[in-house]
Order: C-alpha cells, then structure tokens, then sequence
C-alpha cells in the first residue's frame, strides 16, 4: 500500500504520469531532452532515495528513461526553468473582456432606465408646477428648458451623424462599405490561414515578436479586426445584441490573445480556430460582388459554408483540448493530434462511421464530441443530401458561351425540337453552302431528350446548346446576345413568329422600322399563303418551298416519276450580279440568253432607279433595260454556274456552247470590278469614304470568298447605308413610301414597267376599264390599290344553309374545310383569303370562297375577313358529305383543309387526325355525272385571257373541258399536316415509307399536303440571303405592303380607298398562273416538243416566263393510265420533252383588257326567307359577241355586278 501509495505521489511530483509515458514513448524518437531536464532528474532522484534499497535500485534503473520523457509530455517548450505555463492569461484577456463589455453595457442600460424614470417624474411634478404657477411664470421657467433642449437636440445630432458615417462605412451599398466588408473578409481567411500554419507547433510556446514573422503578420490581422469592431460598435443600434453576435464573440476571443502574446513573448493556439466561423459570410460576400445572383446558387453556398465553418470550428477545438488535456488531471491525459486529423477524426464522427483508428482521450474532447454528434449528425443528415441535390441539379447546359475571335455565331431560340433544329441545320449546314464560319447558339429553356442531344453532338463543332430562356437577360448574356438596336439603329432585324395576330405587337414597338429593312417571318402568315397559291396554281406551294430549301441531288436511273422529281428539287434561289456584257438589253432578252445559252433561268431582278433606290422587278416587261451592275435573281441547281452571269462576255463567250467554260476571261481584268462599281455607288450615297462605308460588310467578302453562296439574295447589306437596295421607285408620283413601296408586297407598282413609260400606262391609254375603275365614287380595293375591297358585312349576310348552298349553282370556287371551336386557337384566315384576292386578278376572275367548319370559330375570324367579296359560309362540319354535296365540292377549283385543334394534342400522331379523316372522307366520296354546263372549264387554272372566250391574239383559243369528276380521288385536294410522318396517311395507293422525309413523299410532292416544317429553312435562307423575304412575300402573300401591314397592325382591318392613278397603277404586277398544252398557239410544242422551245415563245410572244411543269404521275408510262395524280418539275433543261397533259408554271403580266373579254357574266341567284341572302355563281359563260362591241355595255354591265356581288 506505501509503495503504491509513494508511486503515485511519485508520479504526481513528477509532473508525468503512467499516462503522459505512452505518450512520450511516441515523441521519444523526435524529442531530445535529456541535456535540459537536470534539475527535474535531480529532484527525481532525491526521491528516490528515501525509499527503501529494494525500490531504490529499481528507480535507478527508470530513472534516465523518464529524465528523457518528462518535458515532451507538455508538447511544449517553456520560457523558464520550472516550465509554467500561461494559457489562463490568454484565455483570461477574452473573458474579462467579454464579460467586462457585458457588464458595462448592462450597466449603462440599468442607470439609463433609472434616469429616464427619474426624470420621467420630475417632468411630471413640473407639469403640475406649471400649471399652477399660471402663464406669468412661465415665459421664465421656458428658456432655460429650450437651452437644454436645444443642447441635447446638437448632442444627439452629432451622435446620429457619427453613427451614420460609421454604417455607411460597414454597409455594402457604398463602393467604401463593399470592399470594407470584403477586406474584411479575406483577412480573416488570411488569420485562419495562419493558425492551420501554426497548428503544427505546440499549443503554449515561446516565441519572439521580433523575430516570428507569422506573429506580426497576425498582429496586422488583429489590429484591422479591432478597427472594424469599433466601427460596428458605432453603428449598432443594440448594443447588447452586437455585444453577443457570432462576429463579435469571434473577435473577442481571437484579438485580445494576441495583444497578450506580444506582451508575454508566448504564443497560446487557444480559440483562434473561431476565425473560421467567418466562412459563413462568404455567400454574402458573393453577392455583395455580384458573383451569385440565382437563389439555388446562393442556398448551396449557403449550405456549404455554414457545413465547412462548424467543421473547421469543431475540429479546432477538438484539436485544443485533446492536445492539452483536462485541467484537472493536470494536463496529464492529452494526445498528439495533428489539426487535419481532427478534421478527419469530426468527419467521420458526423457520418456515425467511427473507424476508431483516431478518438478523444480527455475527458473535455469527450464531453464535446457526446453533444457535438448530435448537431453534427442532424447536420450531415440534412446539409449534405440537399447540397448533393442542388449540384445535381445544375443544369448540364447552364454555362456560358465563349465567342471565338473572328467567328460569328447566331442565336436560335423558340420553338427548339428535334424536327425543326435539324431541318434548320440541314438547310443551314448545307454542303452547298461550302464552309460556313457561323457558329449555331441554340437556346432553350428545356433540356434536350436524348435523340436531340445525339443531334447537338454530331454537329459539336459548329452547334451549342444552352438552357435557359430568352425573355431572361441574365441567360441573354450568357450567350453573348446584345440589343441590337442599341448596337446600331439601322442594323436590320428578321424575327420569326408561328402566329400572325401577334405580328401586330411586333409592329407597334417603337424602334420597329420596315424602312430600315426590319421584317418578321410569320410561319402562319407564309404556311396559309403558299396554301392560297395552290389554290391559284396547284403544286405551287410544292415548287416554292423546294426553291427555297437546300437539297442535294439525289439521281435515279430508272424512268419514274421520282427521277425528274428530284432533278427539279435540287434546284434553289441564288443571286448574281449580272455581267456588263447585258448592259442595254431588255429583260425578256437577257433571260432567253441565259437559258439556251448559260442553262440559267432568271426570274427577276433589282432594278435601281434615278434616285439611286432600288427594288426588286419578277419578270419585268420588255420596256426595262438591264443597268450597270444589276442584280438578277436565278434559280439553279448550284450556286457556281451562277457565276456564269456574272463572267459572261460576249467577245469571249459567244462562240461557246458548253456553259461550263464560261469562266473569267482575260479581257475583264483591266476593267474595274463589279463590287468595286457598286461600292463607289453606294459609298457616294451614303457620304462617306469607302473605308468607312458598311454599305459592302462582311457578308460581301465572305461570300466573294465563297463561291457556294454565289451572294446568296443579296451579298451586299442592303440596309446600312440610306440609299441601300430597297424599293424601285418609279418617275411617277406615288403615295407610297419612296424607300420600300411594294418591298413586302412583292414586285413593284408596274411588274413589267419602264422607268420611264408604263406598259400600260393608265394616264396615257384612259380606256374604258380605266375610266370605269377610276369611278371616285365607289371603293372597289384596300387604300393600297393591292386587294380587292367590299364595304364589311354582317357575318349573317354570308350564313349559308345546307339548302341554299344547294340550290346555289357553284362551281370553279374553293371550298375550306376548317376545324376548330370557340376554344380554339387563331390560324389567321385572312393570311389564306388576301393572295385569292390580289388586285391583279379582275373581279370576275375572283374564286368564290366558301367556309365549311364550326360557326362559333368563324366568328372570331371573321373580323379580319369581312372586307373581302365573295366569301360566304356553310355552318356545318367537314366531315359531313352532306355539307360538302351541298357546297358542291366535286366542282370546286381546290378544297383546303386545315385545323385550329392541332396543338390541342399531346400525342403528335393524333394531331393531324381531323384532317387526315377529312381528306380520306373526301376521296371516297362519288358523284354522279349528271353535271352539264356546269363542268371544269380546263384541265389546270388556264390564266385569266386565256380561256375560250379570249380573242384570236390570245395564247390559248379554246380548251377541251374537263371530264366531269365522279369520284372524290380526283378532286384537287391540299391538306395541313403537323407531324411530317402522317403524310403516309393521305394516299392509301402509295408505298412512301414512314420513315421519308417529306419533300421526297408522293402527297407533297403532287402538292396535296403542306407542312409547316418546310418553313424551318426559311431562317437560315434569309441569313445567307437578304431579300428572300421580299421574294417570298412576293409570291406568296399577293402583294401585302408595309403600309398595309402598318395599317393592319394598327386598326386590324383593310381600309377601302377610292381608285387613283396611283393605286390602279399597283394594279399591274404579274402573278403566277398554269398554261395548259392540250390546245390554243402552244398545241404543236405539247406533243414531243421542247421545253426550251416553249419557254423562248412564250417569252418573245406573251412575255410569260415560265419556271416548271406540272406532269401527270403516270406520263412516262407506255400504257394508258387513269391516274390523275400530278408532281411538279422544276425548272427542267432546255430539251425536256412535253407531253399534251401537261401543265405549265408561268410568270403572265396582268392584262388590262382581260376585264372586257367576258360579255357577260351569268348569275344564278337564289332567296329564301330573307331576299339578302343571295348568291352566284362564279362561273363564266363564255359570249361569241364581237369584242369591239362589249366595251360599249362594260359599265352598266359591271356595276350591276358589283350590286348583286354585295348581297353575298
């Protein structure tokens, strides 16, 4: 029991212990000692000496293994002999001061409130002594006061002043408190920097101020840290709250230790760990520096600091305690622990793994991991699944382009599937198109599904795709997207739009200008205009949308139907500037040139009048001679033999029979360039020197340089410079705008004029048609002069019942079939009826309209549509045969069929249900023939003049009728679809394989089915080419002007206007029209002709240009066949034979004396309860009188006309 009882206070005077020796075992190799432990090795062996021999011996033996081992127990190496260590000084500086400010505040706060409720009272007492004393007393007792208040007032003035400047100095809405806050900031992560440095060393050490760098360092850190404490002092408003912030405790316990290290020249690790408590400021200081700016981003960073900060904190501590061990056991029970594995020992405690590798040995580490396992797992727990999710949330397209020095990019955003992004890359990323150095930014603010994403990576070097949304600037900026129009005011905007009603609001913001060539694509305004074209000339809409798509040639050896198909779809619209070579010569001269002799065929050109405007002319008379430096409008399968318009010369060429040779020849050289000509041109236009002028941008050279484009429509900018290529404005005063009258509208105010006399000029040759149109009295077109125009009528006026659309003789007419409901959306109809009622048709020759669909959608739309004649509607449904019997669809010239109910549907092979069903309910319909006088008038759309009651100089003299239709197969059909793979669906007979592409299905190419997917080309046609949209809208719309469309926008309805010189004058534009070959002047070429005959005779004789052929399916075949199906060929070669079936695509002039070739027209009315439902019929009864007698009676005749026609 003594030996025991000796051995313990042996071990207790000794400062070691049994357990301080398993601890000195492991530092034994590190620590040398033994030379600087003499007197406690002296006091150990006096001892043990006292005790008996036996034990004496054996201490002597130990002795020298615990003289070695008996300083290392303290991790430390003391400032004196006897070893005494300071850590209460330090950890006693943070406590008094702590505590002491408590207190003081404390303090203040009770002797402030008994002041107040002292003085409280006595201003109560001398209220009542003022009262008592009377108004006498009171001027004297009153000044005194206003002195003291007007002390207090200054007092506290310049307490608020001071207390103000010290917030705006710690507040990050100033420049000042914003990098306070961040200095701040970075000096606390700079001190806890310094204590992961210091940590290495033992907790209480020596260390020389003078000579300890790092220490000084800190000492910087803390005097800064003191500075702003007494800022935030300030500028608290409670001062007891600020006094007991996580901030402020953090400062007392790390700044005054310092203070106290320089003064002792001792170094205590104690709680400066506590610096790292300022991590969870740093999502504020993000924000403060505008680096997070969405809440997910701030939540994580949130979430990650407070994780990180009560990591480090934790481990801190832990690394204190566990390294110094309990007070109370004398510091005897400490361990060697390294901070970071205090950090991996925290770590694994909140994940409740416990390897138990590393643990707590005292008794304080203990005690803290028991409480800190409980808020450290409810942590872990919640923190870390949600930072784990929001990273995994990010989205996988959410970063930032990255524009690349000399490479453009272009943003498409919008309507983003995998169908309309590959049509646009197809069309875009054209090898006809050579090397295109355009980089493609899609922006979406959905992710893309697999199929899509394959897309984007087989493109990657040209194709980014990133999420977000376009209406978001933050993600506008991501993709490098700038306001244009802050850029440059006159830089031209073209956006596409899918529904036309919103137009109107794109038209209406102030910095949209037309007349600096801003335009807007509306999918639904183009889609129901190339379905209106069709309805003119059937397969049009086929043609047109191949012209302006890339296809590649895709060649079939076998005699199909296919094989000529496809030669014509590899044909596109290309532009070049025409050689000097044509300078003089007429229009028709110049195209007959370049089809037998360059294998071109140009359809139109710019024309730039004396005032240096300009605008584009389709297929002008013979009247215009070609310029210097004109731009003509080709269509060719590649964009190099263009080229061949442009090298042309005649000394060189002439002789030439092979286009191919046709190259740049030696005797151009000396002369000056075409673009060097029309840069000095524009360049003295604009008033500026040609290096600074943009009238010649970048889009020139690149496409100079690329001869795949051959300046596809337009290499040159035509809208930087104010004299830019826009509008061609005739001599002739116009109300119009002088820049672009007629730029949307299509060609011009005289297709076939000269700039200097009309063709037809109506001033010049007033004859009767003209005296009759310029009646001042009656509104017979829109204030244009480009449509057709009635006064509006009631919808009720229009209501055709199933019996009187029965007993109304109609015939020639085109019958829409519309699906939709009062829910439905708009598809705009009026886009479908203005093209049928372009003024460069005669009233006569207007197709009557007939609606057949739901009469509660009819009523939306038919604000936009009751300033159009002949239009009526049969409430009732299309798949009713009934309905359509009753309107009398084996007779009709086209039957549309479209739908308002198509994006109603989720399931995309249902969209086009109702119209599929409609199209297949109409061609198993069979009608009997018992129709009479009332047949087809030809085999195609025979243009207007040229039917059998033209005169002798007509083109076409009489046509054989069309057999009578007795099966709904051949009623000419074109249907709306959505999904392109339901095409299958329309024609039961053909084998097209589901998985075609459209343009290569029979349907489309016979011109029976649309799609508006054909338009998705349309954008990147327009980026390569600057006045597609001028073409297009051209041929298609009818003729809608900017004036128009600005009216419409503004009031939503066309506008009469009495007839004008002017207006009558935009009368005369060509349109598209099909000649047929069966009989009349063109018989002889139709029976094994050449196609390249046909088209030089039109040419020279009729000024009639045309552009392809419209070919029975089964015409190559040696058999007879009953098929009636038709495809289209385009643009075929000089030498292509004709069959008399035939039908031809023309570009005809409108012909002023087409109105007095009819004597008559032959009206078949009907009435029934009300005498104003009234119509006719729109078939003409051709008269043999001699046309030198009809004029005589036109007036009466047509004004009677006009009077039954608006009963309709």
């Amino acid at each position: 029991m003594a030996n025991g009882g000796g051995g313990g206070g042996g071990s207790s005077s000794g400062g070691g212990g049994g357990g301080g020796g398993g601890s000195s075992l492991r530092m034994s190799s590190n620590i040398h000692a033994n030379h600087l432990s003499l007197d406690a090795s002296s006091s150990s062996s006096s001892s043990s000496s006292s005790s008996s021999s036996s034990s004496s011996s054996s201490s002597s033996v130990h002795e020298p293994k615990m003289d070695a081992l008996i300083i290392p127990v303290t991790m430390e190496v003391p400032c004196d002999s006897r070893g005494q260590r300071m850590w209460w000084a330090f950890l006693a500086s943070s406590m008094v001061t702590f505590f002491g400010g408590l207190f003081i505040i404390l303090l203040w706060r009770t002797l402030k409130y008994l002041w107040t409720v002292c003085c409280h009272c006595g201003g109560k007492t001398k209220e009542a002594q003022k009262i008592n004393n009377g108004a006498s007393q009171a001027d004297g007792t009153l000044k005194p006061v206003d002195e003291k208040e007007e002390v207090v007032a200054a007092e506290v003035g310049w307490m608020t002043s001071v207390k103000d400047w010290a917030g705006v100095m710690i507040s990050a809405q100033t420049l000042t408190g914003r990098v306070l806050v961040v200095l701040v900031f970075a000096l606390s992560i700079g001190a806890l920097v310094i204590y992961f440095i210091d940590s290495s060393n033992p907790i209480e050490s020596c260390q020389n101020f003078y000579k300890d760098f790092t220490l000084q360092i800190d000492m910087a850190f803390n005097v800064f840290f003191l500075l702003y404490f007494g800022l935030r002092f300030i500028a608290a408003n409670d001062k007891l709250w600020f006094w007991l912030e996580v901030n402020s405790v953090v400062d007392f316990f790390t700044v005054p230790p310092v203070f106290v290290s320089v003064y002792l020249n001792r170094s205590w690790l104690g709680l400066r760990f506590l610096r790292a408590l300022r991590l969870i400021q740093f999502s504020e200081i993000l924000q403060f520096l505008n680096i997070l700016k969405t809440s997910n981003s701030i939540k994580l960073v949130n979430l990650l600091s407070i994780f990180i900060s009560t990591w480090l904190t934790a481990a801190g501590f832990i690394h204190l305690v566990e390294n110094s061990g309990d007070p109370w056991e004398n510091f005897q029970n400490n361990q060697a622990l390294t901070y970071w594995e205090c950090v991996y020992l925290l770590m694994v405690t909140m994940s409740t793994v416990g390897y138990g590798d590393v643990y707590a040995k005292t008794t304080l580490g203990r005690l803290f991991m028991v409480f800190f396992i409980l808020g450290g797992l409810a942590m872990f727990a919640s923190y870390v699944p949600e930072i784990i999710e929001l990273i995994g949330n990010r989205k996988k397209y959410g970063g930032s382009y990255s524009a690349v020095s000399g490479r453009k990019h272009i943003v498409v955003c919008g309507h983003i599937t995998l169908e309309s992004v590959s049509n646009f890359l197809k069309d875009f990323l054209h090898k006809d198109r050579d090397d295109v150095n355009v980089e493609i930014v899609f922006l979406h603010n959905i992710s893309p599904n697999l199929e899509l994403e394959a897309l984007f990576k087989r493109h990657f070097t040209q194709v980014e795709f990133y999420q977000g949304s376009v209406l978001n600037p933050h993600d506008l900026a991501r993709v490098k997207v700038i306001s244009i129009k802050n850029y440059h005011p006159k830089i031209r905007i073209i956006t596409q739009m899918l529904q036309y009603h919103n137009k109107a609001h794109l038209l209406n913001i102030p910095s949209w200008n037309w007349k600096e060539g801003d335009d807007a694509i509306c999918l639904a305004e183009l889609k129901l205009g190339f379905i209106a074209q069709s309805c003119l000339a059937q397969g049009l809409s086929t043609m047109l949308a191949n012209l302006f798509s890339m296809r590649s040639f895709i060649k079939i050896e076998e005699d199909t139907w296919q094989k000529y198909y496809l030669e014509g779809v590899s044909n596109e619209m290309y532009t070049e500037y025409l050689s000097s070579a044509f300078v003089g010569l007429s229009f028709p001269t110049v195209c007959e040139l370049c089809f037998v002799k360059l294998k071109l065929l140009m359809i139109a050109i710019e024309y730039k009048s004396a005032n240096r405007e300009s605008r584009i002319l389709i297929n002008p008379g013979n009247h215009l001679k070609i310029q210097e430096g004109t731009l003509g409008f080709f269509i060719a399968s590649d964009a190099k033999e263009v080229k061949r318009a442009f090298f042309y010369c005649k000394a060189c060429h002439d002789d030439i029979t092979d286009p191919k040779r046709i190259k740049k020849c030696g005797c151009k050289r000396p002369k000056m360039s075409i673009y060097k000509r029309m840069r000095r041109a524009c360049c003295s236009d604009c008033g500026r020197s040609e290096r600074d002028c943009s009238c010649m941008s970048g889009r020139v050279r690149g496409n100079v340089d690329t001869l795949g484009r051959a300046f596809p429509l337009s290499p040159v900018s035509v809208n930087d410079c104010a004299t830019s290529f826009r509008a061609f404005e005739d001599e002739q005063p116009s109300t119009l705008s002088p820049k672009k009258k007629q730029r949307n509208g299509g060609m011009r105010n005289s297709p076939s004029s000269s700039p200097k006399l009309m063709r037809h000029d109506p001033l010049l040759i007033p004859g009767n048609d003209q005296i009759d149109n310029m009646d001042s009295n009656v509104k017979k077109y829109d204030s244009t002069g480009m449509f057709h125009w009635c006064a509006p009528k009631e919808i009720e006026k229009v209501i055709l019942t199933r019996s009187e659309a029965a007993m109304t003789v109609l015939s020639g007419h085109v019958v829409v079939c519309i699906f939709g409901d009062v829910s439905s959306a708009l598809i705009g109809l009026r886009n479908l009826v203005m093209p049928l009622r372009a003024s460069n048709f005669h009233y006569h020759e207007l197709k009557h309209i007939v609606f057949v669909g739901s009469i509660e959608y009819l009523k939306r739309e038919w604000e936009t549509l009751h300033n159009f004649p002949k239009v009526s509607i049969l409430p009732g449904t299309p798949l009713s045969r009934a309905d359509l019997r009753a309107v009398n669809i084996n007779l009709c010239d086209m039957c549309v069929i479209l739908s308002a109910n198509q994006n109603n549907i989720d399931d995309t092979s249902l969209q086009d249900k109702e119209c599929i069903l409609a199209s297949l309910n109409i061609k198993s319909m069979q009608f009997d023939d018992s129709i009479g006088v009332l047949q087809a008038n030809s085999q195609g759309f025979t243009p207007p003049g040229m039917d059998r009651s033209s005169p002798d100089n007509s083109p076409v003299h009489g046509m054989l009728r069309q057999p009578s239709i007795t099966t709904g197969v051949n009623i000419p059909i074109i249907t709306e679809l959505v999904n392109d793979t339901n095409v299958q669906f329309l024609d039961q007979d053909d084998d097209d394989d589901p998985d075609t592409e459209l343009y290569l299905t029979q349907p489309f190419a016979c011109g029976t089915a649309f799609a508006v997917s054909v338009l998705d080309s349309l954008m990147s046609a327009t980026y390569f080419n600057d006045n597609i949209l001028t073409l297009i809208r051209t041929l298609v719309t009818g003729g809608a002007t900017p004036e128009l469309e600005a009216l419409i926008a503004e009031e939503n309805a066309l506008r009469g206007g009495y007839s004008t010189p002017q207006t009558l004058a935009n009368r005369d534009r060509c349109r598209v029209a099909q000649l047929a070959l069966l009989d009349g002047p063109f018989a002889d070429l139709g029976d094994g002709g050449c196609y390249g005959d046909l088209f030089c005779k039109a040419l020279k004789t009729y000024n009639m240009l045309c552009f392809g052929i419209y070919r029975l399916r089964d015409a190559h075949l040696s058999t007879p066949s009953q098929c009636t199906k038709r495809y289209v060929i385009t643009n075929p070669p000089y030498e292509f034979e004709l069959v008399p079936t035939d039908l031809i695509f023309c570009l005809m002039q409108f012909d002023h004396n087409a109105g007095q070739s009819r004597a008559s027209l032959s009206h078949s009315s009907h009435s029934s309860q009300s005498s104003s439902k009234k119509s006719s019929s729109v078939h003409s009864i051709p008269s043999t009188a001699n046309r030198q007698n009809r004029p005589k009676s036109r007036e009466s005749r047509d004004k009677q006309k006009y009077v039954q026609e608006e009963r309709l």
